[in-house]
């Protein structure tokens, strides 16, 4: 059998991480919630473990997530990316990051100039860290709803590491999502762009789900 591999997801305590959790603990895979504050992220730990009536998703500082994870998402706000970086780049080394940042006011959004902040972490956190840019159209408040059902949400992936790239994929896939490989860190702006988008589609429109998707590929 395979032994999956654990999953922390940093700034894990705001909209969209406890749900990618949530989707991906569903699926088997063992959870950290990572948090600055250890109280933070275990009273969300809690609540995911009660909402799936389990016990094994555990809450940590963040520091401590990623040195026990073997694969780390950062699903902080915009402005929180380089410091959050910054206190954990260390810990991070030798591992894979999920950079799900898009750099859009939610008042405001317009599309961020480039470079990526996918392309931000690299340069920050150095060629031991494999980055990879993922989840940032994914509508956070769709993840905790119809667990075990597909998502109707494509995900576009973006990294200069097929490999990293790949094992993103497969964990799109186990949280219910279509996934798709889309070039390097500098086409990841270009997806961060698409956030202000769909931020202004759900406006026009009245709803919180619009997303991203893909077509015209034979899967």
């Amino acid at each position: 059998m395979e032994t999956l591999p654990t999953i922390a997801v940093l700034g894990g305590t705001g909209k969209e991480g406890p749900g990618l959790a949530l989707r991906w603990a569903y699926a088997g895979y063992p959870i950290i919630i990572g948090s600055r504050q250890q109280e933070k992220a275990e009273a969300t730990a809690a609540e995911l473990n009660t909402s799936l009536n389990i016990h094994s998703i555990i809450g940590m500082e963040n520091s401590r997530a990623a040195r026990a994870a073997d694969i780390c998402v950062l699903t902080v706000v915009y402005t929180a990316h380089q410091a959050a970086l910054e206190s954990i780049r260390d810990d991070l080394q030798g591992k894979i990051l999920v950079d799900a940042t898009a750099r859009v006011d939610f008042r405001d959004p317009k599309p961020p100039a480039p470079p990526s902040a996918a392309r931000l972490a690299q340069e920050l956190l150095g060629p031991a860290v494999r980055v990879v840019a993922a989840f940032q159209n994914v509508p956070a408040h769709s993840l905790r709803k119809n667990l075990g059902q597909a998502l109707d949400s494509d995900v576009l992936v973006c990294s200069e590491d097929a490999s990293a790239a790949q094992e993103v994929i497969r964990l799109a896939q186990a949280g219910g999502m279509r996934a798709y490989y889309a070039g390097g860190l500098d086409n990841a702006v270009v997806v961060e762009g698409l956030t202000a988008l769909v931020i202004g589609l759900n406006k026009a429109y009245g709803t919180k789900t619009a997303s991203i998707g893909v077509t015209g590929i034979n899967r």
